[in-house]
């Protein structure tokens, strides 16, 4: 199929880019000793412990993340109040939106293709000792198993009607296990972004970051074209998404700083009329 064909081009389109953009940018050398095993399972312990994290973070949040997380409850709230106004309208756009991009939109959404992305990040940087690449594959996979985990979770707890169901948004059946009632949150949304999101996040370049952000967005919006989802199915997705993604993200930072801190070694230099401290790295 000729959208499938495309899809796959995209795929590695991103991919490649990924690469070129990023060997463009100036990075330091470093030498690496460990083997590409050696690497792979200490990339598997640092997946887990990513995860771990993302769902223990909650416990130790301050005032300030409570007030974020707040003003996503209130905001969904809110958008809770015109899912149908909202839903009407983009299916009513159905028919006029461009095929190709409802195409992008389900197969760059889609688990298959989203471990296409990830596994050729993650498989660049493993083997071309990437280190750029490898944080980002690392943060993607990691991102990617705990948002999945909790849509999986919420799509059979909720188990919201899709808009397809002719039902209205306020109709559930908890503990559905009726794919027509497994709407809440979109997980091609949150697929999507958090792929697009891991990867902006690697660039300066605001018309790069913009670019990605767009090909994220195709997913969701192409969702609401379909009648698959209400717009806080996917914007949940998405803020989700972002969220998981950068709690991770900040944790695999300080794993790195905290490693290269236990590089350097210290050592007190005495001499005639001088004292210093040499650290060795």
């Amino acid at each position: 199929m000729i959208f499938k064909k495309i899809n796959r081009i995209i795929c590695i389109s991103l991919t490649v880019a990924f690469v070129n953009l990023v060997n463009c940018q100036e990075t330091e050398k470093v030498e690496v000793k460990e083997n590409s095993w050696n690497l792979f399972k200490k990339d598997g312990t640092l997946i887990l412990q990513s995860v771990k994290h993302a769902y223990t973070q909650p416990l130790k949040w301050e005032k300030d993340d409570w007030l974020t997380a707040g003003g996503i409850v209130a905001g969904t709230a809110f958008m809770y109040i015109y899912d149908e106004q909202t839903s009407e309208y983009f299916v009513n756009q159905n028919k006029n939106a461009p095929q190709m991009l409802k195409e992008i939109g389900w197969y760059y959404g889609s688990p298959q293709n989203f471990f296409m992305i990830s596994a050729g990040i993650y498989g660049y940087g493993l083997f071309a000792k990437n280190e750029a690449f490898r944080h980002t594959g690392v943060l993607i996979i990691s991102s990617a198993v705990a948002t999945g985990l909790i849509q999986t979770i919420s799509k059979n707890a909720f188990g919201r009607a899709r808009p397809s169901q002719d039902v209205g948004s306020r109709k559930f059946k908890f503990m559905s296990k009726e794919s027509g009632y497994h709407s809440f949150p979109s997980g091609h949304s949150i697929l999507s972004f958090t792929a697009s999101h891991a990867i902006a996040k690697q660039f300066k370049n605001i018309w790069v970051k913009g670019g990605i952000y767009t090909v994220g967005l195709i997913a969701p919006v192409s969702r609401l074209w379909a009648g698959a989802h209400w717009l806080t199915d996917v914007t949940l997705g998405m803020v989700l998404g972002v969220v998981i993604v950068d709690g991770i993200d900040n944790f695999l930072q300080q794993k790195q700083n905290n490693s290269k801190e236990k590089l350097i070694n210290w050592n007190v230099n005495i001499g005639v009329g001088n004292i210093g401290l040499i650290g060795t790295f």
